[in-house]
């Protein structure tokens, strides 16, 4: 590698903001279809998979291999027009009754109304622990990067570069987080309009159908899972798993301004502030620094 390409490559890797240069991989050698493949296709030599729903079915991918702490990005267009109903999903899990999961889920509307983009985090098999957003923009008419970053510190939800929710590691106060399996990636679009548009209130218009949901250049900038032993090669402290660096244990302060930007803006729901769903009985990370 010389000089140059070696200098673009070290300020990429530095960086703290996430932006689609990252974003590079190939549907055809990191993702297969797990559901619904007569209905949707890859295409454009692997970096493009557009997903189907019709009344007969949805479908669904996921990666080959599982992953524990790094950046998980992928560019993805949403249904466009009457998708309500519809909910095209992307997220990590791990599998089991006690599995962790980080989801972003993107619940369909009537013409004209935003996207409610709603964000979930389980671990040992409890979720319970939603924050929604509206978007700030049309996530229909581009494609649009959407980052899960997963380190021993925290987990941080991006939009575009723009941090949206942090989670941090409390897990030597009793509180869960996931730091002890491996979580593949997934990506779907399905049918949930029994709640996904107003509580359910608001059905799927089949006359609409087929739906479509866009994904590309999937990239995995993370380790990858090989057994218990993953648990600490994945998490020490070495330049190879660059996301244990300083640099990620905190947002900057120019990142915590945009998060709250959105939060103050956009934000729709959030778990911590629902006294009356958990009986004033919150979950403990609410009382817990997240920045």
């Amino acid at each position: 590698m010389g000089s140059f390409q070696a200098l673009v490559a070290a300020a990429c890797i530095s960086m703290i903001a996430f932006q689609s240069c990252f974003v590079h991989g190939k549907f055809y050698d990191d993702m297969y279809f797990n559901w619904g493949a007569k209905r949707s296709y890859i295409y454009n030599n692997g970096d493009n998979i557009d997903l189907v729903l019709d009344k007969a079915s949805g479908s669904g991918v996921q990666s080959h291999k599982a992953f524990l702490y790094g950046s998980i990005e992928m560019l993805i267009k949403l249904v466009p027009g009457n998708s309500a109903g519809t909910v095209t999903a992307y997220y990590l899990s791990s599998t089991g009754d006690y599995h962790d999961e980080i989801d972003f889920e993107f619940l369909g509307n009537s013409s004209g109304q935003p996207y409610t983009m709603h964000t979930n985090i389980f671990t040992q098999g409890k979720g319970n622990r939603e924050q929604q957003f509206k978007l700030w923009f049309d996530p229909t008419t581009d494609f649009h990067n959407y980052t899960i970053h997963w380190n021993p510190t925290a987990v941080v939800w991006y939009v575009d570069s723009i941090p949206i929710r942090v989670y941090r590691n409390y897990i030597h106060e009793g509180i869960g987080f996931p730091h002890q399996q491996g979580m593949q990636v997934y990506s779907s679009l399905w049918n949930a309009d029994n709640w996904a548009t107003r509580g359910g209130l608001v059905k799927i218009d089949w006359s609409c159908a087929p739906f479509m949901a866009g994904l590309r250049k999937f990239n995995a900038r993370a380790c990858k899972w090989n057994g218990p032993l993953s648990i600490f090669q994945c998490a020490f402290p070495t330049q190879a798993n660059w996301w244990t660096s300083p640099a990620y244990k905190q947002l900057s302060t120019e990142q915590q301004g945009k998060l709250k930007w959105v939060r103050d803006n956009y934000m729709i729901y959030n778990y911590c502030t629902d006294y009356k769903r958990f009986n004033g009985k919150m979950a403990p990370e609410c009382y817990k620094p997240q920045y």
